[in-house]
């Protein structure tokens, strides 16, 4: 343990020292965020921060190769080295975008090469749980490798519109994952400890970035650090999915971690949700699934009366439980992780809610106020219409030459 906390504390301390020199870099470059009317920031802001993430991990990868503990990841198999050389080419893609906007089809297109190329080089889903234990043909595992990090990829991107928003809700993910891919590590550490590295490793370039992209942020990390994070997440699930032998480990283990597509889609389950819906509702609207608008889960947020810094924190803890939760029900007894998922949920809940109901609840009481005030008006106003016919009445009981008179 105490290996991985330092490989994470490196690769966060690089990215925290690196990243002012980035901004410069991004300033003269040109890579500089325009204020655009989806966006939340107010001033342009430079971008460009994927590259001292990627400084980071690579570090960190540099480290655990001289570490006695973790040098046979690096030294003896060729996977932590595909992850690096992809996770510097999908750098590189999104540095392109920072500096010269790319249409989305060709961004796309350079993610499903790239996504190819480290599968080509053999970072794969090898089996998949269907019913009993399948090995996919290299076709097929290619294939759905390749669709799972373009997917995670863009996933990531799509959250990113917060200052600290898709950073943290990756560290989380990271954190939730490297738990559970550790504890899998201590009885069979040949499998786990290559995505147990990559966590950790992505969670350090996600903290010392984050120390510069709290709002206000001094620096986004653009399409070159999101395309990344959702990179490297996924990459951690495949080494550990694809790479189990079943026969090792007790069967209530090693079937949910046979879930190549669940997994990365429980981690990153509030970016795959808010990917989704944009899609559809842009589709619907007859729309490019990559137009902008402003109706992301963050917006979504802003608008009921959050700040962003609140907004941000209520995320994070959504991404805690969704992520914590599916990882923990694997472990700890059903009933024990339902409940407490279901406590979590309802203060996230009302938390989420509160700044909706603080401006909604005195309009209501306004409303019905001026409900009341209007109906003992029209009440008030027809007693007063009624007052001379009861006059009249009293009158003619009075005097009856006196109601006559007025007839």
């Amino acid at each position: 343990m105490r290996v991985y906390v330092f490989l994470a504390a490196i690769a966060g301390a690089v990215t925290w020292m690196t990243t002012p020199l980035i901004r410069h870099l991004a300033i003269r470059l040109g890579a500089v965020g325009e204020v655009r009317a989806r966006d939340v920031h107010t001033v342009p802001t430079p971008r460009m921060g994927g590259l001292g993430m990627l400084l980071g991990f690579v570090a960190a990868v540099l480290v655990a190769q001289g570490i006695p503990f973790t040098r046979g990841l690096v030294s003896e198999g060729r996977q932590a080295w595909v992850v690096a050389v992809g996770g510097v080419m999908i750098c590189l893609l999104g540095i392109a975008d920072d500096l010269w906007d790319l249409d989305w089809m060709l961004k796309l297109a350079g993610q499903l090469l790239i996504s190819v190329y480290v599968s080509w080089g053999g970072l794969q889903i090898i089996s998949l749980p269907l019913g009993s234990l399948v090995t996919a043909s290299p076709s097929v595992s290619m294939a759905i490798t390749a669709f799972l990090l373009v997917a995670s990829i863009n996933a990531v991107n799509f959250v990113d519109g917060l200052d600290g928003l898709a950073a943290g809700i990756v560290a989380i993910g990271g954190i939730a994952f490297g738990a559970y891919s550790y504890i899998l590590s201590r009885s069979s550490p040949s499998y786990a400890s290559l995505a147990t590295l990559i966590d950790v490793a992505m969670v350090g370039v996600c903290v010392g970035f984050l120390l510069h992209n709290w709002h206000p942020a001094k620096l986004f990390m653009g399409d070159s650090g999101s395309m990344l994070l959702g990179y490297l997440i996924t990459c951690a699930s495949i080494v550990l999915t694809g790479h189990i032998d079943p026969a090792s480990v007790h069967s209530s283990i090693y079937l949910p971690v046979f879930m190549p597509i669940l997994l990365p889609i429980l981690v990153l389950f509030l970016p795959v949700l808010d990917m989704c819906l944009a899609i559809v509702r842009r589709v619907s609207k007859g729309q490019s699934p990559m137009h902008p608008d402003r109706m992301h889960l963050h917006h979504r947020m802003l608008r009921i009366g959050h700040s962003v810094q609140g907004a941000v924190l209520i995320l994070w803890g959504w991404a805690a439980l969704i992520a914590f939760g599916s990882i923990t029900i694997l472990v700890v007894p059903a009933m024990y992780v339902l409940v407490g998922m279901f406590v979590a949920a309802a203060v996230l809940t009302v938390a989420t809610m509160l700044p909706y109901l603080r401006h909604r609840v005195p309009e209501i009481r306004a409303e019905n106020a001026a409900m009341h005030a209007n109906g003992q008006h029209i009440s008030g106003h027809r007693h007063a219409e009624g007052t001379p016919a009861g006059h009249h009445d009293a009158g003619d009981d009075a005097s009856g030459s006196a109601g006559s008179g007025r007839r």
